[in-house]
């Protein structure tokens, strides 16, 4: 759906912050499925995580994902994701070298603009849903960026100001 824009890129870069501000500004958005599956799991005792069963986490990730296209509201301006289902079908590319998932990706398209939050050491930060290092967040990033552009998506890194000033970036650059 060409209102549906992804906001993606490098765990702790800054993206939730930003969905949040775009939120408050009255805009649709959809919360990363990753965390949604990590409380999930937590409050009921699972294994779907990131740290414990990678694959299982991922595969939940898919099936949010394409859960959270179907629910999303077509009749908004704009509807901005936190993540998408190229970054559950990467991830599982990534664990399993099963290529045949970013067929996900073809199938299932966003807006051709993908906003990527870039590496941002400064503001990173581990938390109970998060609990992997700078490092990994940075490879995570690289192969994000990589899946998005091989799926022909216009990819623009987002600037490292403050939340305010990214929305307002974000804004500007769908109104172009």
């Amino acid at each position: 759906m060409d209102t549906f824009v992804v906001i993606s890129g490098c765990s702790g870069g800054g993206k939730s912050s930003l969905l949040d501000e775009l939120a408050r500004r009255g805009h649709a958005v959809v919360e990363e499925p990753d965390r949604r599956i990590v409380r999930e799991e937590q409050a009921k005792g699972g294994t779907a995580l990131p740290w414990a069963d990678a694959t299982a986490f991922v595969r939940r990730a898919i099936t949010m994902s394409l859960a959270d296209l179907q629910a999303a509201p077509t009749d908004k301006e704009w509807v901005f994701f936190d993540r998408g289902l190229v970054d559950a079908a990467a991830a599982l590319q990534h664990l399993t070298a099963a290529p045949a998932v970013m067929a996900l990706g073809r199938a299932h398209r966003y807006h051709h603009t993908v906003f990527l939050a870039p590496p941002w050491p400064e503001i990173f930060a581990n938390d109970p849903e998060r609990q992997h290092d700078f490092e990994s967040a940075r490879a995570e990033y690289e192969r994000l960026a990589d899946a998005y552009r091989a799926l022909g998506y216009d990819t623009i890194i987002l600037p490292r100001t403050g939340v305010s000033e990214r929305a307002d970036f974000v804004l500007a650059r769908l109104a172009d």
